[in-house]
């Protein structure tokens, strides 16, 4: 499982020019589920996002998780994350997980991050989203359970 994560003053996800989700400050999370992830990694990923540090302290140091910084999720899917991209010129998808598997445990990695108490925005599954963000820093980390 592949979590794509972008600090933001701002994200939102229009479907058909509507808005379905969207947040101010916090973490926009690109999550990609690749065939053989469950339920653990679902939790490993979702416990690494929640505590990952890359909010300013008064000090300017990146000591702030999320939740310390008063921030939510905005968890959009994105199966060209697991896309192998190894040789030629077109991504293969072979390593994604099927459909009904990738929305169950994005469904899961999004119950647990609101389980730990944070705010999560959502895109919808399957769909052609538009994503909007202002990427605060830029800060972006590419994490993987």
């Amino acid at each position: 499982m592949i979590a794509l994560i972008q600090r933001v003053t701002q994200a939102r996800v229009d479907i058909a020019g509507a808005t379905v989700g969207a947040i101010d400050q916090g973490l926009l999370v690109l999550l990609g589920v690749e065939k053989g992830d469950d339920e653990a990694k679902a939790k490993r990923l979702a416990d690494k996002v929640a505590k990952y540090r890359v909010f300013a302290d008064s000090d300017g140091k990146m000591n702030l998780n999320v939740a310390q910084a008063g921030g939510s999720l905005l968890v959009v899917s994105q199966f060209t994350l697991a896309a192998d991209t190894n040789s030629g010129n077109r991504p293969s998808f072979s390593s994604a997980a099927p459909p009904s598997e990738g929305e169950r445990l994005y469904q899961v990695f999004c119950g647990l991050c609101q389980e730990q108490g944070l705010r999560v925005a959502t895109g919808q599954f399957g769909a052609d989203m538009q994503v909007s963000l202002c990427n605060d820093g830029p800060v972006t980390f590419w994490l993987q359970s």
